[in-house]
């Protein structure tokens, strides 16, 4: 009995914790159907409101996750069951939105948006991203939970624990993998498919997250290291800007370039 009453404060604090999350959830998606009731008819400000709104919702909930994953790092498994449960969420709630600036570059590298639309959605993604940092950073101040410290959210905590070179090669990895499954399993069924990437996100997580965090979002590393890319800007530019996007080039050529080549080079060599 003892025991169980020293646990209840953790419950109580990841309680609160959930509740936020779930509460900010749902103040987005009011927000989404109303920008989609009244702004419809203005195509780019429906596109720029929609996806900032989605970036804010996404950095908001990942600074909370990784707050509670820091309580017990010896025992990932509670963090993973957020990741998933939180990943399968965003999969339902923010559709057709990325929420991700590889996300974007993806689709304007394979022609399927416009230069204009592009930069619409990646200006919101970084309006979202650093609107979330001080939306959190006020939240924290409140002290809902002891793990709450407004000036927490200001210090820079360094996810890298590799060299530089690891730690490109496993953002451009996380990159590559979740881009592709995202661009593969367009043909899934939406339900199976939202659980797929899910899966993904988690496992990429639990098997990067110790070298970098496993990020692969540019915006969400902005939000998430702000003071970082402040004091050692080359650095994680580098690590959580560039390697992300040269995974999505990577896989471009792999896919729409390379494979297609190799197979009509072996179907010609069939035929003679």
């Amino acid at each position: 009995m003892t025991a169980l009453r020293g646990l209840w404060p953790e419950v109580q604090d990841s309680c609160t914790s959930l509740g936020l999350m779930l509460l900010l959830v749902l103040f987005m998606g009011l927000a989404r159907v109303v920008t989609r009731q009244q702004l419809h008819r203005f195509t780019l400000t429906h596109t720029f409101v929609l996806e900032f709104l989605a970036t804010f919702q996404l950095c908001c909930c990942t600074h909370e996750l990784q707050l509670l994953g820091e309580q017990e790092p010896a025992h990932p498994t509670w963090p993973l069951t957020l990741v998933y449960f939180f990943s399968l969420v965003h999969g339902l709630t923010l559709v057709g939105t990325s929420s991700n600036p590889c996300g974007v570059m993806m689709q304007m590298l394979l022609g399927g948006m416009s230069p204009e639309t592009g930069a619409v959605r990646l200006l919101a993604q970084l309006f979202g991203a650093l609107c979330s940092r001080y939306c959190v950073s006020a939240l924290w101040s409140l002290g809902l939970t002891k793990y709450h410290l407004g000036e927490r959210s200001f210090a820079c905590r360094n996810p890298i624990q590799v060299d530089l070179p690891k730690a490109i090669i496993t953002e451009a990895i996380c990159s590559f993998i979740f881009h592709s499954a995202l661009l593969h399993f367009q043909e899934v069924r939406t339900k199976l498919r939202i659980h797929l990437l899910a899966a993904i996100i988690t496992f990429l997580v639990y098997a990067g997250g110790s070298l970098t965090g496993a990020v692969f979002n540019p915006a969400l590393a902005l939000s998430l290291h702000f003071k970082c890319f402040d004091e050692a800007f080359l650095r994680f530019f580098i690590v959580y800007w560039l390697a992300p996007s040269l995974g999505i080039l990577l896989m471009v050529l792999m896919f729409s370039f390379f494979l297609p080549w190799l197979y009509n080079n072996h179907t010609i060599n069939k035929k003679e």
